[in-house]
């Protein structure tokens, strides 16, 4: 049962060491198959080259584990918490990649400084703010999760597939786990990019707006061109 989604979800967690977005332990990803009411996730503090698929475990949206011999990632309450706001994603990525965990522990957000950071995130990465000590004591994870859905308020999830927790690290979501990947990666490059323009300059200011919008929407929406026909 849930063989599909479990393999799913082990080779998208083998894809993070693999693009330098973690190391030892530091990550995970889950994978939601919301018709059945369910998510599958990495189990916690498990070697990457030590895991088969059936490792996986599976929960459902109450968090309660119907699938799985083993205990899930520590980050679980906090991909559940992001599943239950952002209802079009698919798949949760959260590592502790270098340079987008640099900017978490500066706690400032990662500017739209350029054409590749505009390709996936339309505007700023935003950095959450730091939990209180009463929401890190109590249910620290879903606390996260909650903090990660307030920053997002006024936000489209869609339109920004990530953030970075203020002391912590950046999460990235998408439609499937495949394209969590994929986000979590270019927004490692983003805030890469990024620190080395302001090493460059530490003036350097956002790129125009006309300039992220033209990048965004021609990958995005109903008028996108790039490619050949598929996001």
């Amino acid at each position: 049962m849930f063989d599909e989604l479990k393999r799913k979800v082990w080779e998208a967690n083998l894809r993070l060491p693999k693009l330098g977005l973690v190391l030892f332990t530091w990550g995970n990803v889950s994978a939601a198959d919301r018709q059945a009411g369910v998510f599958a996730i990495k189990p916690g503090g498990v070697e990457y080259d030590a895991m088969s698929p059936e490792d996986m475990v599976v929960l459902d949206f109450d968090g309660k584990v119907v699938d799985g011999r083993l205990k899930p990632s520590s980050d679980t309450a906090t991909h559940l918490e992001i599943y239950r706001a952002f209802e079009g994603m698919g798949g949760v990525v959260h590592t502790h990649s270098t340079f987008a965990v640099a900017w978490a522990q500066a706690g400032r957000s990662i500017p739209c400084l350029g054409t590749t950071h505009a390709d996936t995130f339309y505007g700023e990465i935003p950095c959450t703010r730091d939990l209180t000590r009463e929401e890190t004591e109590t249910e620290y994870e879903a606390n996260t999760g909650r903090v990660i859905v307030e920053t997002f308020a006024e936000l489209d999830p869609t339109a920004v597939p990530g953030v970075i927790c203020r002391s912590h690290g950046p999460f990235a979501w998408g439609p499937d786990c495949d394209k969590a990947v994929y986000n979590a990666a270019v927004l490692e490059e983003s805030a890469k990019m990024a620190l080395y323009t302001l090493q460059i300059d530490p003036l350097a200011t956002p790129a125009p707006d006309y300039i992220k919008d033209k990048h965004y929407l021609r990958k995005h929406g109903p008028g996108a061109y790039y490619g050949q026909g598929s996001n």
